[in-house]
Protein backbone atom coordinates (compact mmCIF):
# COMPACT_ATOMS: atom_id res chain seq x y z
CA UNK A 1 0.00 0.00 0.00
CA UNK A 2 1.07 3.27 -0.94
CA UNK A 3 0.87 6.58 1.18
CA UNK A 4 0.39 10.32 -0.10
CA UNK A 5 3.76 11.11 1.53
CA UNK A 6 7.47 10.21 1.58
CA UNK A 7 8.30 7.23 3.65
CA UNK A 8 9.68 7.34 6.82
CA UNK A 9 10.79 4.59 9.70
CA UNK A 10 7.20 5.04 11.33
CA UNK A 11 5.34 4.36 7.99
CA UNK A 12 5.46 0.34 8.60
CA UNK A 13 3.75 1.13 12.08
CA UNK A 14 1.25 3.24 10.58
CA UNK A 15 0.53 1.16 7.86
CA UNK A 16 -0.35 -1.86 10.17
CA UNK A 17 -2.48 -0.01 12.26
CA UNK A 18 -4.18 1.22 9.31
CA UNK A 19 -4.35 -1.75 7.67
CA UNK A 20 -6.05 -3.41 11.01
CA UNK A 21 -8.96 -0.98 12.18
CA UNK A 22 -12.52 -2.21 10.94
CA UNK A 23 -12.97 0.97 9.07
CA UNK A 24 -12.64 1.85 5.36
CA UNK A 25 -10.56 4.50 4.42
CA UNK A 26 -9.10 6.07 1.13
CA UNK A 27 -7.57 9.19 0.15
CA UNK A 28 -8.05 10.71 -3.09
CA UNK A 29 -5.89 13.55 -4.61
CA UNK A 30 -7.36 16.99 -5.76
CA UNK A 31 -7.68 15.26 -9.18
CA UNK A 32 -9.58 12.02 -7.55
CA UNK A 33 -6.85 9.77 -8.33
CA UNK A 34 -6.80 7.36 -5.34
CA UNK A 35 -3.52 7.44 -3.26
CA UNK A 36 -4.77 5.54 0.14
CA UNK A 37 -6.88 1.91 0.27
CA UNK A 38 -6.14 0.40 2.93
CA UNK A 39 -7.12 -3.53 3.46
CA UNK A 40 -10.78 -3.35 4.63
CA UNK A 41 -11.78 -1.57 1.51
CA UNK A 42 -9.70 -3.96 -0.43
CA UNK A 43 -11.36 -6.82 1.28
CA UNK A 44 -14.64 -5.62 0.74
CA UNK A 45 -14.52 -4.52 -3.03
CA UNK A 46 -12.09 -7.14 -3.98
CA UNK A 47 -9.81 -4.80 -5.34
CA UNK A 48 -6.00 -4.84 -3.77
CA UNK A 49 -4.18 -1.62 -2.80
CA UNK A 50 -2.24 -1.94 -6.02
CA UNK A 51 -4.67 -2.48 -8.17
CA UNK A 52 -7.04 1.03 -6.87
CA UNK A 53 -3.69 2.75 -5.99
CA UNK A 54 -2.91 5.74 -9.43
CA UNK A 55 -6.30 5.35 -10.39
CA UNK A 56 -9.42 7.50 -10.63
CA UNK A 57 -11.92 6.86 -7.77
CA UNK A 58 -14.56 6.64 -10.09
CA UNK A 59 -12.82 3.67 -11.76
CA UNK A 60 -11.33 2.28 -9.23
CA UNK A 61 -14.17 0.24 -7.88
CA UNK A 62 -16.08 -2.94 -9.63
CA UNK A 63 -19.17 -0.43 -10.28
CA UNK A 64 -18.88 3.09 -10.21
CA UNK A 65 -19.91 5.23 -7.12
CA UNK A 66 -23.36 6.21 -6.94
CA UNK A 67 -24.04 9.97 -8.01
CA UNK A 68 -24.71 11.28 -4.62
CA UNK A 69 -21.04 10.16 -3.59
CA UNK A 70 -19.34 11.52 -6.66
CA UNK A 71 -21.23 14.76 -5.86
CA UNK A 72 -20.04 14.84 -2.04
CA UNK A 73 -16.98 14.05 -3.10
CA UNK A 74 -16.35 17.04 -6.10
CA UNK A 75 -18.10 19.57 -3.29
CA UNK A 76 -15.41 18.43 -0.33
CA UNK A 77 -12.34 18.75 -2.62
CA UNK A 78 -13.64 22.06 -4.46
CA UNK A 79 -14.84 23.85 -1.16
CA UNK A 80 -12.93 22.20 1.34
CA UNK A 81 -16.72 21.04 2.79
CA UNK A 82 -16.74 17.80 5.33
CA UNK A 83 -19.77 15.37 4.16
CA UNK A 84 -21.63 12.67 5.78
CA UNK A 85 -23.55 10.34 3.54
CA UNK A 86 -25.76 8.50 6.18
CA UNK A 87 -27.16 4.99 5.79
CA UNK A 88 -30.55 6.46 5.71
CA UNK A 89 -30.74 8.45 2.45
CA UNK A 90 -27.35 6.46 1.12
CA UNK A 91 -27.34 3.12 1.45
CA UNK A 92 -24.69 1.60 -0.39
CA UNK A 93 -22.67 4.58 -2.41
CA UNK A 94 -19.60 2.64 -2.83
CA UNK A 95 -19.78 -0.92 -4.66
CA UNK A 96 -18.32 -2.90 -1.18
CA UNK A 97 -19.35 -6.50 0.01
CA UNK A 98 -20.18 -8.38 3.08
CA UNK A 99 -17.73 -11.07 1.35
CA UNK A 100 -15.53 -11.08 -1.42
CA UNK A 101 -16.98 -9.76 -5.00
CA UNK A 102 -16.39 -13.16 -6.93
CA UNK A 103 -18.05 -15.54 -3.64
CA UNK A 104 -21.26 -17.21 -4.25
CA UNK A 105 -24.12 -14.65 -2.29
CA UNK A 106 -22.05 -11.47 -1.93
CA UNK A 107 -24.08 -9.22 -0.78
CA UNK A 108 -23.82 -5.71 -0.53
CA UNK A 109 -22.78 -3.52 2.41
CA UNK A 110 -24.82 -0.85 3.94
CA UNK A 111 -22.63 1.95 4.68
CA UNK A 112 -22.31 5.06 6.34
CA UNK A 113 -19.41 7.49 4.49
CA UNK A 114 -17.59 10.55 6.09
CA UNK A 115 -16.10 13.20 3.64
CA UNK A 116 -13.33 15.29 5.56
CA UNK A 117 -10.95 17.80 3.60
CA UNK A 118 -7.40 17.24 4.48
CA UNK A 119 -4.38 19.79 3.55
CA UNK A 120 -0.99 17.45 2.03
CA UNK A 121 1.89 19.62 1.08
CA UNK A 122 -0.34 22.70 -0.93
CA UNK A 123 -2.81 20.17 -2.24
CA UNK A 124 -6.29 19.29 -0.81
CA UNK A 125 -6.83 16.04 -0.74
CA UNK A 126 -10.08 14.01 0.95
CA UNK A 127 -10.03 11.50 3.64
CA UNK A 128 -12.85 9.13 2.54
CA UNK A 129 -13.73 6.95 5.99
CA UNK A 130 -15.97 3.97 5.48
CA UNK A 131 -17.72 2.45 8.46
CA UNK A 132 -20.17 -1.05 8.08
CA UNK A 133 -23.58 -0.30 9.28
CA UNK A 134 -25.01 -3.48 8.16
CA UNK A 135 -25.24 -5.38 12.00
CA UNK A 136 -27.32 -1.65 13.50
CA UNK A 137 -29.59 -1.86 10.66
CA UNK A 138 -29.84 -5.12 11.01
CA UNK A 139 -30.48 -4.71 14.89
CA UNK A 140 -32.98 -1.75 14.11
CA UNK A 141 -35.02 -4.10 12.33
CA UNK A 142 -34.96 -6.73 15.37
CA UNK A 143 -35.71 -4.05 17.65
CA UNK A 144 -38.28 -2.52 15.67
CA UNK A 145 -40.27 -6.02 14.48
CA UNK A 146 -39.91 -6.77 18.38
CA UNK A 147 -41.26 -3.58 19.37
CA UNK A 148 -44.06 -3.72 16.47
CA UNK A 149 -44.99 -7.29 17.62
CA UNK A 150 -45.21 -6.17 21.28
CA UNK A 151 -47.83 -3.62 19.89
CA UNK A 152 -49.60 -6.25 18.31
CA UNK A 153 -48.98 -8.43 21.61
CA UNK A 154 -50.90 -5.20 23.61
CA UNK A 155 -53.84 -4.50 21.29
CA UNK A 156 -54.43 -8.16 19.59
CA UNK A 157 -56.62 -10.97 20.91
CA UNK A 158 -54.12 -14.09 21.46
CA UNK A 159 -56.63 -16.50 20.39
CA UNK A 160 -59.31 -14.64 17.72
CA UNK A 161 -56.55 -12.36 16.19
CA UNK A 162 -59.13 -9.46 16.17
CA UNK A 163 -58.24 -6.37 18.63
CA UNK A 164 -58.89 -6.90 22.02
CA UNK A 165 -60.38 -5.32 24.93
CA UNK A 166 -58.05 -2.78 25.88
CA UNK A 167 -57.58 -1.36 22.51
CA UNK A 168 -61.38 -1.12 21.92
CA UNK A 169 -61.67 0.80 25.26
CA UNK A 170 -58.83 3.64 24.14
CA UNK A 171 -59.83 3.52 20.12
CA UNK A 172 -63.70 4.14 21.75
CA UNK A 173 -62.32 7.44 23.52
CA UNK A 174 -61.08 8.91 21.05
CA UNK A 175 -63.86 8.20 18.21
CA UNK A 176 -66.62 9.41 20.89
CA UNK A 177 -64.11 12.35 21.03
CA UNK A 178 -64.15 13.32 17.28
CA UNK A 179 -67.41 12.26 16.77
CA UNK A 180 -68.23 15.31 19.39
CA UNK A 181 -66.60 17.57 17.59
CA UNK A 182 -67.45 16.78 14.23
CA UNK A 183 -70.81 16.08 14.92
CA UNK A 184 -70.65 13.00 13.12
CA UNK A 185 -72.44 9.79 14.56
CA UNK A 186 -70.77 6.39 16.25
CA UNK A 187 -72.89 2.81 16.37
CA UNK A 188 -72.10 0.37 18.76
CA UNK A 189 -73.15 -2.89 18.40
CA UNK A 190 -72.56 -6.11 21.42
CA UNK A 191 -72.22 -9.52 20.35
CA UNK A 192 -72.89 -12.64 22.29
CA UNK A 193 -72.59 -16.42 21.14
CA UNK A 194 -75.87 -17.84 22.45
CA UNK A 195 -75.47 -20.92 24.90
CA UNK A 196 -71.94 -20.79 24.26
CA UNK A 197 -71.22 -22.62 28.26
CA UNK A 198 -73.51 -25.50 27.00
CA UNK A 199 -71.19 -25.36 23.74
CA UNK A 200 -67.86 -25.64 25.59
CA UNK A 201 -69.32 -28.21 27.79
CA UNK A 202 -70.60 -30.55 24.88
CA UNK A 203 -67.76 -30.12 22.11
CA UNK A 204 -64.60 -29.48 24.89
CA UNK A 205 -62.56 -26.08 24.93
CA UNK A 206 -60.49 -26.78 22.12
CA UNK A 207 -63.60 -26.88 19.60
CA UNK A 208 -64.57 -23.81 21.38
CA UNK A 209 -62.12 -21.99 20.60
CA UNK A 210 -62.72 -22.83 16.81
CA UNK A 211 -66.15 -21.73 17.18
CA UNK A 212 -64.91 -18.37 18.46
CA UNK A 213 -62.37 -18.09 15.54
CA UNK A 214 -64.44 -18.58 13.31
CA UNK A 215 -67.27 -16.19 15.15
CA UNK A 216 -64.59 -13.38 15.54
CA UNK A 217 -63.22 -14.00 11.43
CA UNK A 218 -67.38 -13.81 9.99
CA UNK A 219 -67.97 -11.19 12.36
CA UNK A 220 -64.86 -8.78 10.76
CA UNK A 221 -65.65 -10.22 7.55
CA UNK A 222 -68.56 -7.69 7.57
CA UNK A 223 -66.62 -4.53 8.32
CA UNK A 224 -65.95 -2.58 4.89
CA UNK A 225 -64.00 0.55 5.98
CA UNK A 226 -60.87 0.85 7.46
CA UNK A 227 -62.25 2.83 10.49
CA UNK A 228 -64.81 0.11 11.20
CA UNK A 229 -63.85 -1.72 14.64
CA UNK A 230 -64.64 -5.26 15.81
CA UNK A 231 -63.14 -6.56 19.16
CA UNK A 232 -63.30 -9.09 21.28
CA UNK A 233 -65.15 -8.05 24.49
CA UNK A 234 -64.48 -10.85 26.58
CA UNK A 235 -65.10 -14.65 26.70
CA UNK A 236 -67.76 -14.97 23.54
CA UNK A 237 -69.02 -11.33 23.68
CA UNK A 238 -67.87 -9.45 20.96
CA UNK A 239 -68.08 -5.52 20.39
CA UNK A 240 -68.37 -3.42 16.73
CA UNK A 241 -67.76 0.44 16.63
CA UNK A 242 -68.71 1.89 13.55
CA UNK A 243 -68.48 5.59 12.76
CA UNK A 244 -70.39 7.36 10.52
CA UNK A 245 -73.44 5.20 10.09
CA UNK A 246 -76.90 6.13 9.68
CA UNK A 247 -79.41 4.45 12.21
CA UNK A 248 -81.32 3.06 9.85
CA UNK A 249 -78.09 1.44 8.30
CA UNK A 250 -77.59 0.34 11.89
CA UNK A 251 -80.91 -1.90 11.83
CA UNK A 252 -79.82 -3.39 8.64
CA UNK A 253 -76.42 -3.70 9.85
CA UNK A 254 -76.93 -5.93 12.87
CA UNK A 255 -79.14 -8.14 11.00
CA UNK A 256 -76.48 -8.53 8.32
CA UNK A 257 -74.50 -9.89 11.35
CA UNK A 258 -77.02 -12.15 12.55
CA UNK A 259 -77.53 -13.75 9.35
CA UNK A 260 -73.89 -13.81 8.72
CA UNK A 261 -73.53 -16.41 12.22
CA UNK A 262 -76.44 -17.69 11.74
CA UNK A 263 -75.33 -18.86 7.70
CA UNK A 264 -71.96 -20.24 8.87
CA UNK A 265 -74.10 -23.15 9.67
CA UNK A 266 -71.58 -24.14 13.09
CA UNK A 267 -73.21 -27.06 14.84
CA UNK A 268 -74.34 -26.76 18.14
CA UNK A 269 -76.24 -29.50 19.53
CA UNK A 270 -76.74 -28.25 23.08
CA UNK A 271 -78.66 -24.80 21.94
CA UNK A 272 -82.27 -24.25 23.35
CA UNK A 273 -83.08 -22.22 20.07
CA UNK A 274 -81.46 -23.93 16.97
CA UNK A 275 -79.39 -26.48 15.91
CA UNK A 276 -76.62 -24.21 14.69
CA UNK A 277 -74.59 -21.74 16.59
CA UNK A 278 -76.65 -18.23 16.72
CA UNK A 279 -75.82 -14.93 18.21
CA UNK A 280 -77.67 -12.08 20.16
CA UNK A 281 -76.75 -8.17 19.46
CA UNK A 282 -77.81 -5.12 21.72
CA UNK A 283 -76.95 -1.98 19.84
CA UNK A 284 -77.50 1.80 20.13
CA UNK A 285 -76.14 4.87 18.10
CA UNK A 286 -75.22 8.09 19.02
CA UNK A 287 -75.32 11.54 17.05
CA UNK A 288 -74.48 14.66 18.89
CA UNK A 289 -77.42 16.79 17.08
CA UNK A 290 -79.99 14.42 18.95
CA UNK A 291 -78.87 15.55 22.72
CA UNK A 292 -77.93 12.07 23.82
CA UNK A 293 -75.44 11.09 26.03
CA UNK A 294 -72.38 9.94 24.17
CA UNK A 295 -70.64 8.67 27.62
CA UNK A 296 -73.73 6.09 28.25
CA UNK A 297 -73.43 4.48 24.35
CA UNK A 298 -71.18 1.18 25.42
CA UNK A 299 -73.67 0.68 28.59
CA UNK A 300 -76.55 1.38 26.42
CA UNK A 301 -75.59 -1.07 23.89
CA UNK A 302 -74.75 -3.80 26.25
CA UNK A 303 -78.63 -3.17 28.33
CA UNK A 304 -79.95 -3.03 24.92
CA UNK A 305 -78.36 -6.96 24.11
CA UNK A 306 -79.75 -8.27 27.65
CA UNK A 307 -82.82 -7.32 25.92
CA UNK A 308 -82.06 -9.78 23.40
CA UNK A 309 -80.96 -12.36 25.22
CA UNK A 310 -84.19 -11.89 27.70
CA UNK A 311 -86.67 -12.29 24.34
CA UNK A 312 -85.78 -15.54 22.95
CA UNK A 313 -81.79 -14.90 21.99
CA UNK A 314 -80.62 -15.09 18.03
CA UNK A 315 -82.29 -11.88 17.73
CA UNK A 316 -81.23 -8.16 17.56
CA UNK A 317 -82.62 -5.34 20.05
CA UNK A 318 -81.82 -1.68 19.70
CA UNK A 319 -82.08 0.63 23.09
CA UNK A 320 -81.60 4.49 22.60
CA UNK A 321 -79.20 6.76 24.60
CA UNK A 322 -80.30 8.43 27.37
CA UNK A 323 -80.84 12.08 26.95
CA UNK A 324 -78.43 14.83 28.10
CA UNK A 325 -79.93 16.59 31.40
CA UNK A 326 -78.60 20.21 31.75
CA UNK A 327 -79.30 21.77 35.10
CA UNK A 328 -81.82 24.59 35.10
CA UNK A 329 -81.12 28.27 34.88
CA UNK A 330 -80.21 29.81 38.67
CA UNK A 331 -79.11 26.40 40.07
Amino acid sequence: MSLPVPATPSISAMEVILNTISLGLIVVDSQQTVTLWNDWVARHSGVEAKQAIGKPISEAFPEPPSRAFSLALTNTLNYGLPVVLSNALHRSPLALFERMLDAPGAVRLHQSVTLTPIQIGDSRCCLIQISDSTTSIKREKILRSHSELLKKEATTDGLTGIYNRRFFDEHLKMALGHSTRQNSSISIFMVDIDFFKEYNDFYGHVIGDKALIEVANTLKQQLLRASDVVARFGGEEFVLMLPNMAQDSAVQFAEKLRLAIWNSDIPHARSKIADRVSISIGYSHFNKMEGTDPNALLSTADAALYEAKKQGRNRCFYKNLPQLSFPKPGN
